[in-house]
């Protein structure tokens, strides 16, 4: 475990190399991150350490460091365009771990890691489909089942995650709603359309059963309510295939996935009227500032019917 005591102050601070290779192991036996995570934090740090004044310079203080990012932030040369604004706070947090490692571990005198600022965060506005899209994507189902998933994709806004975890006992059709465990394991009850419902009726009445006989699937909860081709729950990676088969067969921009029916879902009932903590308590968000992002997509639209629409736009 890393000592967070500080060293004294005339500390002999190792050879860069070998304490990314400290903190690398670190990382790996005491934190117990993944591989493919390692090679992230890697990369990150030999990127860093490739600067010529970094090598003798990096235990001196945050300037390295913040030099370091600063040209990483210069985005439009021809050879080196710079960092994404994702990828340069991510650069930044893993220096920042390198340093308070170091700091916390004795290798260096100064708690240099307190020093270097996180970009901000960037607000990206999600991607969505207007009404008519949707509909078109939805008559593009592959399926009986994949009507069913689309649908209730859309009329109840889950996460692709949430959709697939749903056992046939969590769906109340004289109710109306689903039974949702969320991030955090959080429970929340969301309201299903009629239209919806009736897709999943003919899911459940027509196609499932024979999925279920044909598989021996175990009744538990009422089994999973979407099966996949083998009579097991339905894989992530089916629900991202059906999805984006039937935005194909649609006509619709590449990049169309689960999640987009999810963000659809949100704009348009705030675009309906919808109060915003009802949103939130649909979408199962924790923070009301991850809602709100929606109203910045609704802005966007606004303002687009606008300029269409008035004479004097």
């Amino acid at each position: 475990m890393v000592d967070m005591a500080a060293p004294p102050a005339d500390v002999a601070a190792p050879p860069l190399d070998r304490a990314i290779e400290d903190y690398l192991t670190y990382l790996r036996v005491e934190r117990g991150l993944s591989p493919a995570t390692i090679r992230a934090y890697r990369g990150d740090l030999a990127d860093f350490a490739s600067r010529r004044d970094v090598a003798t310079a990096w235990a001196d203080g945050p300037e390295a460091a913040r030099r370091h990012l600063a040209e990483r932030a210069k985005r439009g040369r021809p050879r080196d365009p710079g960092l994404a604004p994702t990828s340069l706070r991510r650069r930044a947090a893993s220096i920042r771990g390198f340093y308070r490692f170091a700091y916390g571990d004795g290798l260096i005198a100064r708690d240099v890691a307190a020093h270097i600022d996180l970009p901000r965060q960037p607000r990206l506005l999600p991607e969505t489909l207007d009404v008519a899209e949707v509909e078109s994507l939805l008559e593009a189902a592959p399926d009986l089942r994949g009507r069913a998933l689309l649908e209730l994709l859309y009329a109840a806004g889950l996460r692709v995650s949430e959709a697939i975890g749903l056992d046939r006992e969590d769906l109340s059709t004289e109710g109306g709603y689903v039974r949702v465990i969320g991030k955090g394991d959080k429970e929340r009850l969301v309201p299903v359309g009629d239209v919806a419902l009736d897709w999943l009726g003919r899911w459940l009445e027509e196609d499932r059963p024979a999925l279920l006989t044909r598989h021996h699937v175990e009744p538990l909860r009422g089994g999973p309510l979407f099966l996949g081709d083998r009579g097991g729950r339905l894989a992530r990676q089916q629900a991202f295939a059906i999805v984006r088969g039937a935005a194909r067969r649609a006509g619709l921009a590449e990049g169309v996935s689960p999640h987009t029916l999810r963000h659809s879902f949100a704009t348009h009932l705030l675009e309906g009227g919808a109060d915003l903590r009802i949103v939130q308590e649909l979408l199962g968000h924790a923070s009301i500032s991850t809602t709100q992002l929606y109203t910045h997509v609704t802005g966007e639209r606004v303002r687009e019917i606008y300029a269409r629409a008035h004479p004097r736009a």
